[in-house]
Order: structure tokens, then C-alpha cells, then sequence
């Protein structure tokens, strides 16, 4: 009689074994809140189970020399959890301990590390520390061991074909002429038609931009052919100059804006109905840019600053070579010519933030 269940039971065995091979293994736990967000706070109020990012630079009381201040750190990591999305966050202190600047939110870098430019004005030549954190979802690491710095200098440079200079310190780093006077934290005040600044570049910028920040800028001045800022071949006459490039917010008519480039082989330039006027107020900022690229001349005005309303904006192209002054000076309002104040600087603006180069301009000329 045994031998009638065999059957049965080789069916039994085939089915366990079915229902065995059936069954797949587990695949490996993804990382999870609960993972890496600890119940318990550490000793500074941490979260977060992550080690405390690496201050790279600057550290060490670092004398910065550029105008702005980049932070890089090496990032946290979270043992219980591989590729965790962190963000960060950087602080920094003055010398007196108390928050100068904070950012959060920072998306992780690639390579290991994570790098911040501070996007506000520090104390000029003052020492400040920083440090940084890891968080996630709310929750936050350990801070970063504390780093120090001493702030840049704000008193600008000329390098080769790069000029800027902030004029927020008293002091230019070119050459101040005539009726002009500082304003401390805004900027030069050019007092009258008779006050102008000029730069001397060592190369020449055949291809670039030229731009200042500008307020107490008003729709009625003195003057028909007054110019706001300006460049030329040496310092022969800015009326007759055969590289003179003008940017003029005219007088009379109260708030017309023209303006002129002559480059090797071209001459462009509005004309009759091209000038228009505008109404500035003296209580904002205005972005003044002029550039020259690619055969193209224009001219933009922004109200409000950098990132302002766009008020103006016209150009032209031009043919025939690069811009090719030898040497290229600059000017911030425009040197007596032989037209007398009617056609010197625009008076009574102020001026900051002045940048001159092939490249864009920085975010740190922006303030």
C-alpha cells in the first residue's frame, strides 16, 4: 500500500521545490530618512549622522588678494547611507563673533568638494572666520572646524587689459581730476563739468565691455554734449580723438542719450531720431554698460542696478578691424575739449564699481 502514495508524494516535493525557486532574494535597502536622521541630539544640536565637512580654503588667517572670497570645503560624509543627496551651509563671522553672511541650500559639489563665493561686501583688510554643515531633509551634521581669512582690499587694480575699480574707499586707482569728491560706501561724485577720472590701460581691450554703476544721476544737467564715461587713444582731445568712444547723457535736450565709436576703419554713431530721452531718478542706481564684440557696438541702461529694469539698449555694427587705441585710456565723465564744459562730464552723478575688460563683469562689481 506504500506504494500507492509515491506519486503523491514526489508531487509534494516537486511543488516545494517550485515554490522555493520561485522566491527571489531580497535586493539590497535603499538609503532611508531613518538611516542617516538620528533620535538623538549631539552636543550641538545635530540630526544628521554625517561627519563634519573639511575647511580647504581659505584657511589659516589667509591674506586674500582677488576682490572676492571663495570658500571651498571638503564634503561630509554619511556612513549609513552612500550618495545622499547633502546640501550645505557656510557662515561667517566677523571679529567680533557676530554673522557677517549665510547661505543654505547649497547642492553638494562634484569631486568631493563644494566650493561658495560670498556674494556681499566684507570689511575691507578685517579678519573673519567660517565654517560650514551638512544637511539633509531639515536635519544638520556637525559644523566644520572653524577657518580663517583677512578680507581683500577694495581698492581695486589695473592688470594688463583689465581694469576695476570700486571707488567706494576714498581712493581710485586711476587718476582723479578737477571737481570731484568721494562719497564714503557710494562712490566719486564728479561735482561739475570740470571733474573727470582717467585710466591708463597697459594692453589694450580690442574686444569687451566697459561698465559702471551709477546714482544722483538727473534727467536735467548742465551742459549739450556732456558724457558719462568715455575711452580714447592717449589724451588727445576727446572731441577729435580718432579712437573716441562716448557715452553721453546730453543736457539739452534734458535726458537724451547719444553716443559714438570709432574704431580702425569705422566710424558709428546715433544720429538725429536715435536720440532719445530718458527720465532718470537720483534716488536709484543705474547700470550703465557699453560693449564691443564681434563687429557690435551697444549701448544698455539698467534702472534699479545690475539686475534692474532694462530702460535702453541700441548699437550697430561696425566693420573693418578691432578696436585698437595705443594706449587705451579711460574715462569716467570725459577730459575739457575743444568744445569747453558744453561737452566735458555729466555733473553732479556718482559713480562706483567701474569695470573695464574683455571679460564679462564679475558679480563681485555688482555691489
Amino acid at each position: 500500500m506504500s506504494g500507492r502514495y509515491w506519486p503523491t508524494a514526489l508531487v509534494v516535493c516537486t511543488l516545494t521545490v517550485a515554490v522555493a525557486c520561485t522566491k527571489q532574494a531580497p535586493g539590497p535597502a535603499s538609503p532611508s530618512a531613518t538611516s542617516v536622521v538620528s533620535g538623538e541630539v549631539g552636543p550641538n544640536g545635530e540630526t544628521l549622522k554625517a561627519t563634519a565637512p573639511t575647511a580647504q580654503s581659505p584657511i589659516n588667517s589667509q591674506v586674500i588678494e582677488d576682490p572676492e572670497v571663495t570658500l571651498r570645503v571638503a564634503n561630509a560624509t554619511t556612513p549609513h547611507a552612500d550618495g545622499l543627496p547633502l546640501t550645505y551651509r557656510f557662515r561667517v563671522f566677523n571679529s567680533a563673533g557676530s554673522v557677517a553672511y549665510e547661505v543654505g541650500n547649497l547642492v553638494a559639489g562634484a569631486g568631493g568638494t563644494t566650493s561658495h563665493t560670498i556674494t556681499t561686501t566684507l570689511e575691507a583688510e578685517q579678519p573673519y572666520t567660517w565654517q560650514t554643515r551638512a544637511e539633509y531633509q531639515g536635519a544638520f551634521g556637525p559644523w566644520s572646524s572653524p577657518a580663517s581669512f583677512v578680507a581683500p582690499a577694495s581698492n581695486g587694480y589695473i592688470r594688463g587689459n583689465e581694469l576695476y575699480d570700486p571707488l567706494i574707499n576714498g581712493e581710485t586707482v586711476g587718476t582723479s581730476v578737477g571737481d570731484v569728491s568721494f562719497v564714503p560706501g557710494v562712490g566719486i561724485r564728479l561735482n561739475s563739468q570740470l571733474g573727470y577720472v582717467s585710466y591708463v590701460l597697459p594692453q589694450t581691450v580690442t574686444e569687451g565691455e566697459f561698465s559702471i554703476l551709477v546714482t544722483n544721476l538727473r534727467t536735467n544737467t548742465e551742459g549739450g554734449k556732456t558724457k558719462l564715461f568715455a575711452m580714447a587713444e592717449g589724451f588727445a582731445d576727446i572731441v577729435t580723438n580718432d579712437r573716441r568712444v562716448t557715452v553721453e547723457k546730453r543736457g539739452d535736450p534734458a535726458g537724451v542719450i547719444a553716443w559714438r565709436f570709432i574704431s580702425h576703419g569705422a566710424a558709428i554713431s546715433t544720429d538725429g531720431a536715435e536720440r532719445v530721452g530718458r527720465q532718470f531718478d537720483p534716488s536709484l542706481d543705474y547700470f550703465w554698460q557699453m560693449t564691443w564684440r564681434n563687429n557690435r557696438f551697444n549701448v544698455l541702461i539698467r534702472e534699479g542696478g545690475v539686475g534692474g529694469t532694462e530702460i535702453y539698449s541700441f548699437g550697430k555694427p561696425f566693420a573693418g578691424r578691432a578696436y585698437d587705441p595705443d594706449p587705451h585710456v579711460a574715462f569716467i565723465g570725459a577730459p575739457i575739449g575743444r568744445s569747453g564744459p558744453e561737452g566735458a562730464s555729466v555733473d553732479g552723478v556718482i559713480i562706483r564699481q567701474v569695470w573695464l575688460s574683455p571679460r564679462p563683469r564679475p558679480s563681485f562689481a555688482n555691489r
